[in-house]
């Protein structure tokens, strides 16, 4: 901020929940802080506390600040009122920084129960470092339900453009499945097994039925690799399953599995 006539007062107590863990702050200064636009603004002095921690946060507003601003604040309309002399000042939000903020704190979360005494970075989810701009969050009243087929009905954000609400499948770029892999885990790659000609002839049968479908897909440099099961069905023909006993060792439980869905 280039604010070379300013110095920082020393500050001994730490913050806690900031983002996540405990903070040491750098100290306090007392800056000039303006709301509002051309003739309908206002500045008063207020505290900061200066802390060295990425988030996507600028700064807090806390009470007493809200309380010399008189501002009254509106979560629903992302709006800060406030009164200039006779007249009513208005400071807006958008809900692009709103949504980012709001993630920022969900990774907060979920980084925190993962960390267990281990160190993490900000941007460690599910075992894999990812970019900000892959993960996607829309808050439920910003969304609306649509029909993508006869009968079936799902949850969009009310922002997307009509090109994007005419796909008939959801993109990468809008919405992508992880594994939830715990830190620390190692990929396995198992062995290949063999079940004898007259279940190797069912399973190639399946596997090509699923290609032509293009339910699965052909992928070079696995990272985990499970073999496939056959399980004999009442009708005398087979199933084909996948092996996934290695993976599910490296995913967290969940703690309130389905119930019995059928």
């Amino acid at each position: 901020m280039d604010l070379q006539c300013y110095h920082l007062e020393a500050v001994e107590t730490a913050l806690f929940g900031f983002v996540g863990h405990v903070v040491y702050p750098e100290g306090e200064i007392v800056l000039p802080l303006t709301l509002g636009s051309q003739d309908l603004k206002k500045t008063v002095m207020n505290s900061f506390t200066v802390v060295d921690s990425p988030s996507s946060f600028n700064i807090i507003l806390g009470r007493p600040a809200m309380n010399e601003l008189r501002a009254v604040v509106s979560t629903y309309h992302q709006k800060i009122k406030f009164p200039v002399g006779a007249r009513v000042g208005e400071f807006r939000g958008d809900q692009p920084s709103s949504r980012k903020c709001y993630v920022e704190a969900v990774w907060v979360d979920q980084i925190k129960t993962k960390r267990k005494g281990k160190k993490a970075s900000m941007d460690e989810v599910g075992g894999r470092v990812v970019e900000k701009g892959e993960v996607h969050f829309v808050a439920k009243e910003e969304q609306e339900m649509i029909e993508v087929e006869p009968g079936q009905q799902i949850w969009v954000a009310r922002d997307l453009s009509a090109s994007t609400r005419e796909l008939t499948w959801i993109s990468p770029l809008m919405s992508e499945h992880q594994l939830n892999i715990l830190l620390g885990s190692h990929p396995v790659k198992q062995k290949k097994r063999h079940f004898g000609p007259e279940k190797d002839k069912v399973t190639d049968e399946q596997v090509k039925e699923l290609l032509n479908a293009g339910h699965i897909w052909e992928i070079q440099f696995l990272t985990w690799l499970s073999n496939v099961v056959l399980v004999p069905k009442s009708t005398e023909k087979s199933r084909m399953c996948v092996d996934f006993r290695d993976l599910n060792k490296a995913c967290p439980k969940d703690h309130h599995p389905l119930p019995k869905i059928d």
